[in-house]
């Protein structure tokens, strides 16, 4: 398997342009199995768990090609309605094709999804909400099945629990449902906007998206169109706290207003860390001196709350701060695998419930670890980064589902840091 080996202990200088983002692309490609005509669908990002989306796709019939970072897709008729064990494992956002496959084709047999082991995440949440618009569903031999009686009807549903995925699949199902369809309660993550974008151009009705309450008034039919992923606020958060951890000065291209006032927002805390945007929004400055860092007090929440995604790379960041620093995870309850990893570098920080402890000091040294799920891979190339001497990552394909040619971005910012291709 590839490595990543990186020499710390240098301050980071250049620019950077952030990628499409992942958790947008994911959802608007399993959209696109509501419309018979062709997308074109640009700013995609190289990524292994958009290369899993595009096979799960391509076993349902859809045409795909790719020109550079756009990509053209057209579904066809699928002959089997199977989102099968083998191309749903390896990732949880696959199960994102049950509520447009039901809603195009009144069947659909899913296989429960896989993905990083960062604690429970079950899709209740779908089922129970499709089963108010319709759908029996069954669930036998690791599969969930279901089938609905003509079209899926319009209904009121509250989620029990704030969840991107399900209201991600259930505004899709509603976007072909006969009448109108609430959902509260809803996830508000820019992701979910850019969904409802998507499906705006396509021609559905909605209403709400960012809020609480989701409006969807269903369709008869959905059209193709053509649509930019939004830049990945994850990825541009994790460079920013590359540069908390190592100091430095770097310039964020391709991103939006929205990331730019996101992440002000969620770092403003830090005094430390400087985020100035460009005259045109286009961009970001980030920045920190050589100065010693402030311990922290952090919680993970929802959006617009400080990311779970950010979580581990924020704990990379303050290895070396002065005093005590407490961050709380408060979305998933197992998502604390770096730490481990983090102690063999030198870090002093250990679990307390559901928050982990820091405290800061002087230094960290290289070692060799291993990444256990995607954002703690990232994580540790943050602490390699810090650390004297040589740090040697393994596992890297955790890492290559969710960032786009990241040693070569680091890189291009004087960092010593490299990828060994496994032989």
């Amino acid at each position: 398997m590839d490595k990543i080996e990186i020499f710390g202990g240098k301050p980071l200088k250049g620019s950077i342009s952030i990628s499409g983002s992942k958790n947008s692309a994911l959802p608007i490609l399993a959209a696109t199995l509501l419309a018979d005509e062709e997308f074109l669908v640009g700013n995609i990002p190289f990524l292994s768990d958009i290369n899993s989306m595009i096979n799960l796709l391509r076993s349902l019939n859809t045409e795909i090609r790719f020109d550079s970072q756009k990509c053209y897709i057209k579904s066809g008729n699928p002959t089997l309605l199977i989102g099968s064990y083998e191309l749903v494992r390896k990732m949880r956002a696959s199960f994102l094709i049950l509520g447009p496959l039901l809603a195009k084709f009144g069947y659909a047999e899913v296989s429960l999804p896989g993905g990083c082991a960062i604690g429970s995440r079950p899709v209740n949440l779908h089922i129970e909400g499709l089963e108010k618009m319709g759908v029996k569903f069954l669930v036998e031999d690791g599969y969930v099945k279901g089938k609905v009686k003509g079209k899926l009807k319009g209904a009121r549903i509250k989620l029990n629990n704030v969840s991107v995925g399900a209201t991600e699949n259930l505004m899709m199902a509603a976007c072909l449902a006969s009448g109108e369809t609430i959902i509260e309660n809803a996830a508000r993550e820019p992701e979910v906007k850019d969904l409802a974008r998507f499906l705006i151009k396509m021609g559905a009705q909605i209403k709400g998206h960012g809020t609480k309450k989701i409006v969807i008034n269903g369709q008869k039919k959905l059209n193709g169109c053509k649509y930019n992923i939004m830049p990945d606020r994850i990825e541009a958060g994790t460079f920013a706290l590359s540069v908390l951890g190592c100091s430095g000065k770097i310039v964020l291209e391709n991103v939006s207003s929205e990331i730019s006032n996101h992440l002000i927002k969620i770092f403003s805390p830090i005094q430390e860390l400087k985020i100035k945007k460009c005259l045109d929004n286009s961009c970001i400055n980030i920045s920190r001196s050589i100065k010693k860092i402030s311990s922290i007090n952090f919680k993970t929440s929802p959006y617009p709350g400080f990311p779970t995604d950010l979580q581990a790379q924020l704990t990379a960041a303050m290895i070396k701060s002065v005093g005590t620093s407490i961050i709380k995870e408060n979305i998933f309850e197992n998502r604390f695998m770096h730490i481990s990893e983090l102690k063999r570098m030198g870090a002093d920080l250990f679990l307390d419930g559901s928050s982990v402890i820091i405290k800061g000091k002087k230094n960290v040294f290289g070692a060799e670890v291993m990444a256990t799920d995607l954002r703690a891979s990232s994580c540790l190339i943050i602490a390699g980064l810090m650390a004297n001497g040589k740090t040697t990552i393994n596992r890297v394909y955790h890492l290559d589902r969710g960032y786009e040619n990241i040693e070569k971005k680091l890189s291009n910012c004087n960092a010593t840091i490299k990828r060994v291709k496994k032989k």
